[in-house]
């Protein structure tokens, strides 16, 4: 048995795969703990793992605005002091950072204390943390065909987002049921991320009875904060009822995913890979302000590889024809989803799982350094 420490708080993108990552260790025997930031939105996810271990750290995310980077900085330099007095009780055989504000400073603690540090990136573009502490890792894993500079070739392996155990497709009809869906209408799922977006769920209200005409049942995952559950009743074109659901948050993926016939979406990492996993053809409409554009890259290449399309927030006066057409075009839904079938052949997690178990063995195997007054 070993000892992991996985940095993977601040938003749900980091914070899924580490459960699953947390998840498959334990089932194999290991003890894990998990660091999540204050932020509201890991709170609420964990509400669904109490027999996962988590802590919570100081941290902020980053900022060139004078104030706000100040106190980013000090927010970092606390992280950095309270996860190496955790390192140092802890005695981890690694330390695994899922990127965002709380892996740095896990994964520098680490370093420290000369323990193992493994870095997990999603997205297509690196982010800031795993650019700046890549050269520091033990490993690396990356998405296919992606590199780091400056990071060796024997570091780096390629691997997708770990995905948790429960995402999975299941049976539309009992999806749609348990969430007060007709199994009858075409369903569409509009989420905007951990922390919701507000352009989407403004046009998801601009267009509800545009939708509902079309037989269109929508259900908008709008964010923690941005307003409440609701239900909304229009009419079809022939007179049906048709219900639309708006609520903040949501810890029913599998059954969300599997009851849409598509789903429009930011572009985030986990999001997409839980897309893949559920087989669930999107419209994707990258957050034009994602840092260094790493939204777009996602998108672009998740429609590159048959899973759906791609539409620019500038863009979003063509949405409603996309959705539409999608929704109604049962052979390119087909399509769609046979293709997100061969996206996902790499079972990411039982990879990583087997690369730390190595790393972590490796270390337990190391002969103990000699200390300097007891050398010859």
């Amino acid at each position: 048995m070993s000892r992991f420490l996985i940095s993977c708080g601040g938003t749900g993108g980091h914070l899924s795969p580490g459960i699953s990552l947390a998840e498959g260790l334990v089932a194999r025997g290991h003890e894990v703990t998990l660091l999540i930031s204050m932020k509201k939105v890991d709170s609420r996810l964990i509400e669904k793992y109490p027999d996962l271990t988590f802590l919570r750290m100081p941290g902020s995310g980053f900022s060139w605005h004078p104030v706000r980077f100040a106190r980013f900085a000090a927010a970092q330099l606390a992280a950095l002091r309270f996860c190496r007095s955790l390192v140092g009780s802890l005695q981890p055989s690694a330390v695994v950072g899922f990127g965002g504000f709380t892996s740095a400073p896990a994964a520098l603690a680490g370093w420290l204390k000369r323990i193992p540090v493994a870095l997990h990136e999603a997205n297509r573009v690196p982010g800031l943390a795993i650019r700046v502490l890549g050269g520091l890792a033990t490993r690396l894993y990356l998405p296919l065909g992606i590199r780091v500079s400056g990071v060796r070739t024997s570091v780096m392996r390629n691997a997708g987002l770990p995905v948790r155990r429960e995402i999975v497709r299941l049976d539309p009809a009992a999806a749609r049921s348990a969430l007060g869906l007709s199994k009858d209408q075409r369903v569409l799922v509009i989420l905007g991320g951990s922390q919701g977006a507000s352009a989407l769920n403004t046009w998801a209200r601009g267009k509800l009875e545009a939708l509902a005409f079309e037989s269109i049942q929508v259900y908008c995952v709008t964010g923690l904060g941005k307003g409440e559950p609701e239900k909304i009743v229009h009419k079809s074109r022939t007179g049906e009822p048709v219900a639309s659901y708006f609520v903040p948050f949501s810890d029913r993926i599998p059954e969300l995913l599997s009851s849409a016939d598509v789903v429009v979406s930011r572009a985030g990492a986990g999001t997409l890979a839980e897309l893949i996993r559920c087989e669930v053809p999107a419209i994707l409409v990258p957050y034009p302000h994602a840092a260094s554009d790493h939204q777009r890259a996602n998108a672009s290449f998740f429609e590159r590889q048959g899973g759906g399309l791609v539409v620019e927030e500038s863009a979003m006066g063509e949405l409603f024809d996309e959705v539409a057409e999608v929704a109604s075009n049962e052979w390119l839904l087909r399509q769609f989803r046979a293709n997100l079938r061969r996206m996902d052949r790499l079972n990411s997690l039982e990879l990583i799982l087997g690369d730390l178990e190595a790393m972590a063995g490796a270390r337990e195997r190391a002969p103990a350094p000699v200390p300097a007054e007891a050398a010859p």
